[in-house]
């Protein structure tokens, strides 16, 4: 008869795991939303002001360039993906990086449903990335920062060139609030609120810089463009949309909880802190994979490996059962 696995000796502070929406702050309670505009129209004076909150944060926190352009727009990090795909590929041709789900999603997307044909892509397995050096300057370049699925994430933008023709798509999603991200490198950048500061689902950001923004108003898609989708109206630049007007209706209470998380956020320091918390956390799961007999890292180069998409593999399934504990004491 096998024996039962053991229970783990110690367990978490915060027994909840999910890759969106993830873990909240610590102390968090439903009553950090009492202030929230519920029943409020978004486009009222203090719906806008809200919005605006939230964008003007975000930008403090993550160090983003004052000439960026950032948004709240609908379906999470998916939407901002697309909304980005769509209004702005098609004059260039692209180099899709991919090594997880979502960054191969993206290339299905460019092939299949864009149709677009001049498209290079770049794979690696999972825990493994692609070279990134083989990105060309002079075409669009669409890649995720960090492997939600694979535990893999981008070492640093030393690749992308700085005089470039080109516009760098990335999908920040689970690196926001948790990596430095180098924004002189990327053109267009996007992200949701509950992945690091564990905010609701449904709402994601994007950050364009002055390239991008001027590519949308240049560049007309060759495909209609859905209303969801739109940044540009009558050739103009919807400028209204970076200040807070959503092109649909967002939820006022998750708007609530996305400006406390992003005070809390900055006040522990910001950034800094937020990457350093990390840090912590993937020093604690590092130590007891060094001390296992029976499971190691998913991504084998350290220099890769993700701070908060930490995957694991079984690399001993014979080992005794009560050798299967779970790390336990990483901040949450």
């Amino acid at each position: 008869m096998s024996q039962q696995p053991l229970r783990p000796i110690k367990k978490p502070n915060g027994a909840l795991f999910s890759s969106g929406p993830c873990q909240k702050r610590p102390g968090w309670s439903v009553s950090a939303l009492k202030d929230a505009l519920v029943g409020r129209s978004h486009r009222s004076v203090a719906g806008r002001n809200k919005l605006n909150k939230v964008i003007q944060l975000s930008r403090e926190i993550l160090g983003i360039p004052s000439d960026y352009r950032i948004a709240i727009v609908p379906g999470s990090d998916t939407g901002a993906m697309e909304m980005a795909m769509w209004g702005l590929l098609g004059g260039k041709g692209i180099d899709v990086f991919s090594w997880e789900n979502f960054s191969h999603n993206w290339l299905i997307d460019i092939t299949d449903q864009l149709g677009l044909e001049d498209v290079r892509s770049f794979a690696a397995g999972y825990g493994k990335i692609p070279d990134l050096s083989q990105a060309d300057p002079e075409r669009d370049v669409v890649f995720a920062w960090n492997g939600t699925s694979s535990g893999v994430r981008v070492p640093n933008g030393d690749w992308i060139a700085e005089k470039r023709t080109g516009l760098t798509i990335c999908d920040a999603t689970s690196a926001a609030f948790a990596m430095a991200l180098p924004w002189e490198k990327l053109d267009v950048t996007t992200w949701s609120w509950q992945k690091t500061l564990g905010g609701e689902a449904a709402h994601g950001m994007i950050a364009l810089s002055p390239r991008a923004a001027e590519r949308l108003v240049n560049h007309i898609p060759k495909w209609p463009m859905p209303k969801l989708f739109r940044m540009v109206n009558k050739g103009m630049l919807t400028e209204n949309l970076f200040e807070g007007e959503t092109i649909n209706t967002p939820s006022l209470l998750a708007v609530e909880d996305a400006l406390d998380g992003l005070k809390w956020a900055d006040s522990i320091g910001g950034l800094v802190a937020l990457e350093q918390r990390c840090i912590e956390n993937l020093e604690v799961f590092t130590s007891w994979v060094n001390n296992s007999q029976w499971c190691s890292f998913l991504a084998e180069d350290a220099a890769i490996r993700s701070t908060t998409s930490v995957c694991l593999r079984i690399t001993d399934p014979t080992v005794a059962p009560d050798q299967n504990r779970n790390p336990a004491g990483a901040v949450l």
